[in-house]
């Protein structure tokens, strides 16, 4: 009876005797290794010596194994001891800083409170003609604020504030001449 080359068992087969294949790798302990196939343990090899499972000199020996090895088997002893691959590690996560971040959309500013405060400070050049528009607009675009949620409160206080003085102002001059007419007699 003749001795053959090839292994007496089939891939199908499973027991004992039957090599494995490598984790990952498809053929026997026996089949040659290829190049990806040492280039592979190696990354295993690195990735132990990384995470602190290998040291330096340990490390330096199964590489240099692992260069010479001629199986898949010899490969798959050098990594036994190994997770395949970097254990994987909790995500950490990773905010955004705020100046990434898109803006908040910005909220409109009552047209009408913006005339309000505009027609309160000219009130001090138009010599007050412009204060009953600031009182009209103002008491306006709060009104409209309250209800659209806009933004300008502050202008509309402004132009309402400088248009009742104005006014206020001239309603006392005008008091203040009558006073002054009524009492010269005249």
């Amino acid at each position: 009876m003749s001795h053959s080359p090839y292994p007496q068992w089939q891939p199908w087969q499973q027991g004992p005797g039957v090599p494995q294949p490598w984790a990952g790798q498809a053929g026997s302990p026996s089949m040659l290794a290829s190049h990806a196939d040492r280039e592979r343990a190696i990354d295993v090899l690195r990735s132990g010596y990384g995470e602190g499972r290998l040291e330096k000199s340990e490390f330096d020996r199964r590489v240099a194994r692992a260069y010479a090895a001629r199986t898949v088997g010899e490969l798959a002893l050098l990594v036994a001891d190994l997770p395949q691959g970097p254990v994987p590690h909790a995500p950490v996560p990773v905010g955004v800083p705020p100046a990434f971040l898109p803006l908040p959309p910005r909220t409109r500013t009552n047209g009408k409170a913006v005339a309000a405060a505009v027609c309160g400070g000219l009130c001090l050049f138009t010599a007050g003609l412009t204060g009953i528009p600031a009182i009209i607009l103002g008491h306006s675009a709060r009104s409209e604020i309250r209800r659209t949620g806009e933004e300008g409160d502050g202008f509309a206080i402004a132009g309402l504030v400088l248009g009742w003085l104005s006014t206020a102002g001239w309603v006392l001059l005008f008091m203040v001449s009558f006073m002054v007419a009524a009492a010269s007699g005249g």
